[in-house]
């Protein structure tokens, strides 16, 4: 069966129960992690887990059905939650699938895969598997989902203060979630004790995210600003700033380009476009001319290549976190050139 985020919540409770093996995909990897996260809590022993790669699993296919069998050797309660790119997990889903023993439930979590993709296709027509896809959420419906969140936690809040949350972490749920929990325990409430809460709360408990300091970098290096390279280049490795959470943003902002992309089509109307998404609070006002200098560069096949460069780029890190910033700095620089290139060449043919 399959689902997207805007049905995922009403079936969430019946396919926990149903369901063995979950496919969590889209270009919102913060929301297939949501997911995964959401379905963990509603299974009614979830056990011990057991965490694998995608890399893993490709190199040891057979390991997946093993570790899914265990639970009917040994009887302990388990589940198995998988974190791959791309189809790295194929092989082995179709190697525990071939398999008649029922195992533990089995979730994966692919960052860079969509319903289209050969593992999804495995699944999306069984009874007993999942496949759900989840896109970019908006401004409007992470700020409601930062409301939800607080009144769970106890936790009063007004629009603008969610909505500056919902900012601050760039759109990311998981970042969001961090930040109510901090209020929260700094405020001493619970669903038992609620407490309002005052931007100055937000101010007090330093709720500027690390995003922060993504947004100048990815601004340069997708809006092909040659000369703030080398200073934003310094300042990642001056204010040690997160690789892996760097490239996380700039994956949100590829997301976001795709999506903008979508809409506009033809249309050269930059500037009205985001001007509506702006006055339905779908972009952030301050990003419109950052997102339209974006626009202009990344189109068509240089868009997807960018993808496919963050894809293969995160992988990457992935597997060598030892030398992630020396290896974001230079696979930044390789899309940085592409971004000048096309900044050259349109200034050339307006000549």
């Amino acid at each position: 069966m399959k689902a997207t985020q805007k049905d995922f919540a009403s079936v969430a409770a019946r396919v926990a129960r149903e369901v063995r093996l979950f496919f969590f995909c889209g270009p919102d990897e913060s929301g297939a992690s949501d997911a995964a996260a959401r379905i963990v809590a509603l299974l009614e022993d979830p056990g011990e887990r057991i965490e694998m790669s995608g890399a893993e699993l490709r190199r040891d296919p057979v390991r997946l059905g093993d570790e899914a069998r265990s639970t009917s050797l040994f009887g302990d309660a388990r589940h198995i939650y998988v974190r791959a790119q791309g189809d790295e997990a194929h092989d082995a889903v179709q190697t525990l699938l071939e398999n008649d023993v029922e195992g533990c439930p089995v979730l994966i979590v692919a960052n860079g895969a969509t319903d289209k993709s050969r593992t999804a296709k495995l699944l999306a027509g069984r009874g007993d598997a999942l496949v759900a896809m989840f896109y970019p959420p908006d401004l409007a419906s992470v700020t409601a989902t930062v409301r939800t969140l607080a009144n769970g936690a106890g936790l009063k809040m007004g629009s603008d203060v969610a909505e500056r949350i919902a900012r601050g972490a760039g759109l990311d749920t998981r970042l969001a979630r961090s930040e109510v929990e901090k209020l929260a325990l700094y405020l001493d409430a619970a669903p038992e004790t609620p407490r309002p809460v005052a931007m100055a709360a937000l101010d007090e408990i330093g709720a500027s995210t690390e995003d922060d300091a993504f947004a100048p970098l990815v601004d340069t290096i997708l809006g092909g600003k040659r000369e703030m390279l080398a200073a934003e280049l310094k300042r990642m490795h001056d204010l040690q700033i997160n690789p892996v959470g760097l490239l996380l943003a700039l994956e949100r902002r590829a997301a976001q380009l795709a999506a903008l992309n979508a809409q506009l089509g033809h249309s050269s109307d930059i500037a009205g476009l985001l001007e509506a998404e702006a006055k339905a609070r779908r972009v952030f006002w301050k990003d419109k001319p950052a997102l339209a200098q974006q626009l202009r560069i990344w189109r068509g096949a240089r868009l997807d290549r960018l993808v496919a460069r963050l894809v293969a780029l995160h992988q990457l890190l992935l597997g060598n976190s030892s030398d992630s910033e020396l290896l974001l700095a230079d696979g930044l620089l390789r899309i940085a050139r592409i971004a000048v290139g096309s900044t050259k060449q349109r200034t050339n043919r307006t000549v």
